[in-house]
């Protein structure tokens, strides 16, 4: 009998012991967690986990230091064996769904998102979560409709206006979008923003203002891809070529083989009469994108410029037969029989300038 007590004693001195040490390591896993070290918060973690399994903060806890290092798989097993204790535990939902969508698994996280949308109906940031993973997903009509009806209530939330603009642009509403995101811009001093501004007021032609955003987005951050030949292209736009000049360039010492950065300088130089440098820009953008009818345009005016009267014709030629309808290549075109002495030519191609400026006419700005 006396052996069994003892027995019975040493058991639940073990278990004791086992639960003071699960405490102690637990403590120093949120110690780790709390001070970046990521790598023994996880194993520290384990080893609670090891003691105790079903210690629901250890669970959620190893999940967050697990999102942190990238192991979203693992992450997501956590968060679900957490709520397998927990189920309707808001904030384990919300981590299991940002670990999808951290993983990029946008079908998963809309899922775990919407379930938590239903759950609170009220809640701003989880509707902004869903409408944005909407976006990524290519839903653009269904985050409209989310997040519509909540913006009035919400006209200061700056991600709910981004998310809401971005996809407003997406659905072809691109003044609406470019208005909220604008409104992100300015009030988030926000370079990403000014950049999805800035391009979509390219797309519109409305060129000055999209100088300013994309201006604006070059000062806060020079690092953003494809900065420099966006902002480029808008002081071109402008008519500002001695502006959009050294962008190009730092856009070529950052990429030299950006396409739009190439055939834009090059345009600029022939212009200004500089033939050899152009004539290496431009033949780098054809080389690029040999099948780019602008690159093949550029090269023919440079073909002009450079008095190659007959080679820029044929080039001409062959742009005016793949689109009938592009002014531009006719303008030249008569005026290039001209030079040729190819009156006849020259007549049949102002006839068919005028009937193309009578079509744009009528059928009013922005169309070609």
């Amino acid at each position: 009998m006396r052996a069994v007590v003892l027995a019975i004693l040493l058991s639940a001195g073990s278990a004791s012991a086992q639960q003071q040490d699960a405490d102690q390591i637990l403590k120093a896993a949120i110690d780790a967690q709390q001070h970046g070290d990521y790598d023994a918060a996880i194993r520290d973690y384990r080893r609670v986990l090891e003691l105790r399994p079903n210690t629901f903060e250890a669970k959620v806890n190893l999940g967050a230091a697990l999102v942190h290092q990238g192991q979203f798989d693992a992450a997501i097993d956590q968060y679900k064996s957490a709520l397998a204790s927990s189920p309707q535990n808001r904030a384990v939902l919300l981590n299991l769904a940002l670990a999808y969508y951290k993983k990029g698994d946008f079908k998963a996280a809309r899922e775990q998102f919407a379930n938590l949308e239903k759950l609170q109906p009220n809640d701003v940031r989880t509707a902004i979560l869903l409408g944005d993973t909407d976006l990524r997903m290519g839903e653009f009509n269904a985050a409209v409709e989310l997040l519509t009806p909540r913006e009035a209530a919400n006209a200061a939330n700056l991600d709910l206006e981004y998310v809401l603009g971005s996809a407003l642009i997406k659905t072809g509403r691109r003044r609406e979008g470019v208005e909220r995101v604008e409104k992100v811009a300015t009030g988030g001093n926000s370079a990403d923003a000014f950049l999805l501004a800035g391009v979509t007021l390219l797309e519109m032609d409305e060129y000055e203002r999209a100088r300013r955003d994309l201006d604006a987005a070059l000062n806060l951050d020079p690092k953003l891809p494809g900065i420099y030949t966006l902002a480029g292209t808008a002081r071109d736009k402008t008519g500002d070529a001695a502006a959009a000049e050294p962008a190009f360039r730092k856009a070529l010492e950052v990429n030299p083989n950006d396409f739009d950065a190439n055939l834009y300088l090059g345009a600029i130089l022939y212009k200004r009469r500089q033939m050899d440098e152009a004539k290496t820009y431009l033949e780098r953008a054809l080389g690029l994108k040999p099948e780019s009818s602008m690159a093949r345009y550029e090269y023919a005016m440079y073909k002009s410029k450079s008095g190659d009267y007959q080679g820029a014709a044929q080039d001409l030629e062959k742009l005016v037969r793949d689109d009938p309808k592009w002014l531009e290549p006719h303008v030249e075109l008569a005026s290039l029989y001209y030079r040729l002495h190819r009156p006849e030519d020259g007549a049949k191609e102002r006839h068919v300038v005028d009937q193309i400026t009578a079509e744009q006419q009528a059928q009013g700005p922005g169309k070609r």
